[in-house]
């Protein structure tokens, strides 16, 4: 589960990395009540475990799960008006006609042309790569140290550094959090639940620093509180990736600020397999106090 910075992962690679058998639930610009929902349905299937991507981010108001215009609520609850509206979709009937045809061996090669964009739009013949990138990318144009800079000098323009701030309310987000993520957490004792802070540049903190400091200060709060309240369960591991020098300070490895690529991916899940920035339950602030000074420290080279 997770944001736009865990959607890119391939299942095939979850599975080979952790030896579990995976479902990917990532979504883009998801909040905590949407994964919390979407989490919730998943739980009916008594999964063992659960790896969380979460940031400071995804805890911030939003509309109920039923003013969702992004998710199809009564779907995920399997009720008659969620069934009915999956099954009497029209883009849902010209999708499976597409799927049926594709299945054809005859006509599979001229329907995996139609529908890679050609005329169609339904590019995915495998569960694989939903929401992976496609293998056509420009990894090596979106990835690199002059887009990162790039957004960070946008982040930091005083015309837009105002943004910054927008959505840290200290009091809601540990509500937020308070009741999707540890009431989750609380009620499923019996699951494991991998929880990792990703690893944005160190560029996204220096811009707070830099034009919002009062954002960062806050964002630093809410962490220590984050990291106190997850470990007094034992059904957590939380991973902390945000001093990660190695791969923080890399700016070739980031599209923008936050979004890294599909290399790092892989870095995470063998941190995860390896248990190697796990935080001690005796320490909880030891991960974000290196934070804290690699922030204070860091310049920027001309």
């Amino acid at each position: 589960m997770g944001t736009s910075l865990g959607i890119h992962f391939r299942q095939s690679d979850i599975d080979r990395a952790l030896g579990v058998r995976s479902l990917k639930l990532s979504m883009n610009g998801s909040n905590s009540v949407e994964q919390n929902f979407v989490l919730a349905a998943a739980m009916e299937r008594h999964p063992k475990r659960v790896i969380w991507q979460m940031d400071d981010w995804i805890f911030r108001d939003g509309p109920g799960i039923d003013k969702d215009i992004y998710l199809p609520a009564d779907l995920y609850r399997r009720n008659l008006a969620g069934i009915a509206g999956y099954l009497f979709s029209g883009a849902m009937a010209r999708e499976s006609l597409w799927i049926l045809a594709r299945s054809v061996p005859p006509l599979e090669p001229l329907v995996a042309r139609l529908t890679t964009g050609l005329v169609f739009k339904f590019s995915i013949p495998r569960v694989d790569d939903i929401n992976a990138l496609r293998p056509d990318f420009d990894v090596a144009g979106f990835y690199n140290r002059q887009n990162a800079i790039a957004a960070f000098r946008r982040a930091i323009d005083p015309a837009r550094s105002g943004s910054i701030g927008d959505g840290y309310d200290y009091q809601a987000m540990v509500r937020c959090f308070e009741r999707d993520a540890i009431g989750l957490i609380a009620k499923y004792p019996g699951v494991t639940f991998d929880i990792y802070f990703p690893p944005y540049s160190v560029l996204q903190f220096v811009a707070m620093r830099d034009a919002s400091p009062a954002t960062l200060e806050t964002a630093y709060a809410f962490s220590a509180h984050v990291a106190s309240r997850l470990l007094q369960f034992p059904n957590v591991r939380l991973h902390d990736f945000r001093a990660v020098r190695e791969i923080t300070h890399d700016l070739g490895n980031y599209g923008d600020v936050v979004h890294h690529s599909p290399a790092v991916d892989l870095k995470i899940l063998s941190w995860l397999a390896e248990r190697q920035y796990v935080v001690d339950p005796k320490a909880p602030l030891a991960s974000l106090e290196q934070l804290k000074a690699q922030v204070e420290a860091y310049r920027l080279e001309p």
